[in-house]
């Protein structure tokens, strides 16, 4: 088993404004602001590339850890498949630049799951030899998908972008892996999906369809006690309950059905929107920086995706 020495966050340098979004849509702000949470958030620039913000990203984890990129084995970039550029591998970019020589370099498309999916596969028991090392990267560019000028996409208004790297070791590292349950509903798997347009390709919506909160409840109520029963643990053992933004109402339904104190989560829909596979990450760091992790604390992380996929992935805090 493997599991997490350390992570980072970057983050772009441009803001989405629901303002803007409401020139370019004619959606009303009031209604904006309750899919946002927040008057702006950060976003990928004009020319800016998230390749560049993993490379940053990675660069400050093996800084700080001291590891040299010789050591590196597997470079993983993790998150939609619709990278910076077509039919390239920005893994084998960000690996090189890093210096990774000896390492595979290979790229997961999960979507927002992409991350923790590539998590399981590398900290699986005989994936990584003691004191090996790899690397995940979870970088996506959601926010240049989306179409502002379609009030129909107005769900998706709240995406921006991020990036995340996340250096993995063979044996228990800061993070130890527990455990990780996930699965796909894939009788939603047209409800979204990308169309060419201007150059670019945006995400657009089927017709709508209901029971998709259900589904996210259901299916996160089952992964959860999945790994509880995996790792001897009951609901009351979870010291902190990270998810995705994709929304704050399902947040809160989900905290509350599983009978987990909102203060056990981390809510930063005031300042950020939905910062795709690196939100439960960025909460994470939140923990970290604020020294509200203690040794021991049990820690899910749970994650969802188009498709749809959901996964948690439980860690244990070593201190």
């Amino acid at each position: 088993m493997g599991g997490i020495v350390d992570f980072a966050v970057a983050f772009p340098s441009a803001r989405a404004d629901i303002r803007a979004m409401h020139s370019a849509s004619g959606v009303a702000l009031a209604d904006l602001a309750r899919i946002t949470h927040c008057e702006s958030f950060p976003v990928l620039a004009d020319g800016e590339r998230s390749w560049e913000l993993a490379l940053g990203a990675a660069r400050t984890v093996l800084d700080r850890t001291g590891v040299p990129a010789s050591r590196i084995r597997q470079v993983v970039y993790a998150g939609s498949g619709e990278w910076d550029r077509p039919f390239w591998s920005p893994a084998a970019k960000v690996g090189h630049l890093l210096g990774a020589d000896d390492a595979h370099c290979y790229e997961v498309a999960n979507f927002c799951n992409a991350g923790m999916t590539a998590i399981r596969l590398l900290c699986a028991a005989g994936a990584l030899n003691e004191g090996e090392y790899a690397l995940v990267l979870v970088s996506d560019r959601l926010s240049r998908m989306v179409d502002y000028r379609d009030p129909d996409s107005k769900a998706l208004f709240n995406f921006g972008d991020a990036a995340a790297a996340v250096l993995l070791q063979g044996g228990a590292g800061r993070f130890r892996f527990l455990h990780s349950a996930m699965r796909t509903d894939g009788s939603w798997a047209d409800y979204y999906a990308g169309e060419p347009a201007d150059g670019r390709v945006l995400i657009k919506r089927t017709a709508h369809r209901t029971g998709l909160a259900d589904a996210y409840v259901r299916q996160f109520t089952a992964l959860v006690d999945e790994n509880l029963a995996a790792v001897g643990r009951t609901r009351d053992n979870i010291a902190h309950f990270l998810i995705n933004h994709g929304d704050r109402d399902m947040h809160e339904r989900l905290l509350g059905s599983l009978g987990i104190p909102a203060e056990r989560s981390v809510f930063n829909y005031d300042r950020l929107a939905h910062m795709g596979g690196a939100d439960t990450l960025i909460a994470l760091g939140d923990l970290r920086d604020a020294g509200r992790l203690r040794s021991g604390d049990l820690i899910m992380l749970a994650t969802s995706a188009m498709g749809f996929s959901w996964g948690i992935t439980t860690l244990e805090y070593q201190g």
